[in-house]
């Protein structure tokens, strides 16, 4: 046996440092936080980023360029061979179906159909976006591909909607 399977084995577990019980544990009194001021108190949390009071990192740094991330679309993303191998043949796939199959989480978010797999079945798809090649094995596999357009989100502004409130 050899010392380094030995420490392997006894260092594996270290006891929790007991905080608070007398100054013969080496923290008790202040209890390794000090004396008085907020770090002191109970329910005090220092943010991940807090520098002791000058200006932080991230805030030094110069902010430079621009980026379209904040207007990503996202999309419920599904795969030719998920429909494959858990729907029937002949079944009307949208949003809905999907996720009450359990195929996607919610509704909240439009499909898209990806064509990664191979496909058998006919299937009568309803989503707003298609991959160029699943479209062509949908159609191949005689299914009929049905492309919802996204509705663009519009400002009504206050006089508009009396005129179509009918006043």
């Amino acid at each position: 046996m050899m010392i380094h399977e030995i420490t392997k084995q006894v260092g594996k577990h270290r006891s929790r440092k007991r905080i608070g019980r007398g100054m013969g544990s080496g923290s008790g009194k202040t209890s390794g936080r000090g004396h008085k001021g907020a770090g002191s108190r109970a329910g005090y949390k220092r943010r991940p980023y807090f520098e002791g009071g000058q200006m932080s990192f991230v805030r030094r740094m110069p902010k430079r360029g621009f980026s379209n991330a904040n207007f990503r679309r996202h999309y419920h993303i599904v795969n030719l061979k998920t429909l494959e191998a858990r729907l029937d043949d002949g079944t009307d796939i949208s949003v809905e179906s999907l996720a009450a199959v359990g195929i996607v989480r919610d509704t909240k978010l439009p499909l898209k159909v990806l064509g990664e797999g191979e496909l058998t079945k006919k299937f009568n798809i309803t989503a707003e976006k298609f991959s160029s090649s699943a479209r062509t094995k949908i159609e191949a596999a005689g299914g009929t591909v049905t492309e919802v357009p996204r509705r663009k989100w519009i400002r009504i502004k206050k006089t508009d909607q009396k005129k179509t409130s009918g006043e």
